[in-house]
């Protein structure tokens, strides 16, 4: 069955999207064949320029807070001693996402990412919050959190998964789970060296996953491993195949007898060096989150670059330029000069993902949500 909607404005209010909003949301991008953008944020200008991005290209997107971006929001100067800083990192960036997000009119997918083992402190730090929080709104305050537990044995990182789940269901917190190793490295957590078979997930492991996690609750993504890989590559230097990702579709369908053409909500991360081509197909087959952050990173720092490049000879001391010994050059360092090419220059290139994701305009787009389950 179909229902006509006026878009996603005509399905989930815009801000922070939480619940099942979160999965209407998630499933809007499914049968229209479209993925969100998840972008990883370290900053209060960061999160401003993602959403910014996101106003103007009328899109809904994802702000994502890394363990390491959780750190260094809350400042270096505290002490991360049992991931205090990282917690309070976290729920510092999220009340900033949760102030500003219904100023710029989108639906808001605020997310914790890659959380392994060794960090579950930081983990247990953040559902606390979301309990609480919950206790007070009525929902929490995050829409969903990553556990990357792909490094451990199967059957451990599904049972540590379904005992967070438990507790996120009573909240409606959605879970995001990493299954099979994404290559490369991120945020201080290196794959470069595993078994390249390991980049690879079956169809079966993704049943096992998706049957233990849905006795639970509907709210969970799989970041399953199809070739992908983190960090800096040309295109076609990453072989993925996609197909993977249909081929556990159809599985999964035939084991529950599902209407559904593709019953399971997939994560894309390590994007770097995948075609134009791969990343559809990928879309096709149920991706509905693809993760940014090797190349935000470098779009920031190239705003700030740029800038200094175009400038530099107003920016070598606070009196004195090619106008005049003592002429003032404040205009010009004020970090909110060169802090905002920044913001415009990761701005543009979070546009280029909504571009390639094929998210653009999708906030009026009058087109049909396909209603075969409960939610």
């Amino acid at each position: 069955m179909s229902s006509a909607t006026n878009g996603i404005l005509g399905l989930v209010p815009p801000g922070v999207v939480t619940g099942d909003d979160l999965v209407t949301l998630l499933r809007y991008a499914r049968d229209n064949n479209f993925a969100i953008p998840a972008v990883n944020c370290t900053s209060s200008t960061t999160v401003n320029a993602v959403l910014e991005a996101a106003k103007e290209c009328r899109s809904p997107v994802m702000i994502q807070f890394s363990n390491g971006g959780c750190t260094f929001l809350a400042g270096k100067g505290i002490s991360n001693k049992d991931q205090k800083a990282g917690i309070a990192g976290a729920v510092a960036g999220a009340y900033h996402v949760r102030a500003m997000a219904k100023y710029y009119g989108v639906p808001v997918v605020l997310h914790s990412d890659h959380c392994a083992k060794k960090l579950l402190p930081w983990f247990e730090g953040m559902i606390q919050a979301d309990e609480e929080y919950f206790k007070l709104h009525g929902e929490p305050l995050y829409s969903s959190h990553m556990l990357d537990l792909s490094e451990e044995p199967m059957e451990e990182n599904v049972a540590i998964c379904k005992r967070y789940l438990k507790r996120m269901a009573k909240i409606n917190c959605l879970l995001e789970m990493e299954l099979g190793i994404t290559g490369g490295e991120e945020d201080g957590v290196d794959n470069t060296s595993v078994d390249n078979a390991s980049l690879y997930t079956q169809p079966e492991e993704i049943w096992y996953v998706y049957k233990e996690l849905s006795s639970i609750s509907h709210r969970f993504t799989i970041a399953a491993s199809f070739g992908n890989v983190h960090g800096v590559y040309r295109p076609g230097n990453v072989k993925l195949e996609p197909n993977i990702l249909a081929n556990a579709q159809k599985y999964i369908r035939e084991k529950i007898g599902c209407p559904e053409e593709k019953p399971v909500f997939f994560v894309f991360h390590g994007g770097s060096g995948s075609s134009k081509s791969e990343i559809k197909e990928a879309i096709r087959n149920g991706v509905v989150k693809m993760n940014i952050d090797t190349d935000t990173q470098w779009a920031y720092w190239d705003g700030v670059r740029t800038f200094v490049a175009k400038n530099h000879d107003y920016m070598q001391a606070q009196i004195g330029n090619p106008k005049g010994a003592d002429k003032p050059n404040k205009k010009f360092y004020d970090p909110r000069k060169w802090l905002r090419n920044a913001e415009k220059s990761l701005s543009a290139r979070v546009k280029e993902a909504f571009i390639d994701l094929e998210t653009v305009g999708r906030l009026g787009e009058n087109v049909s949500l396909k209603i075969t389950s409960k939610l």
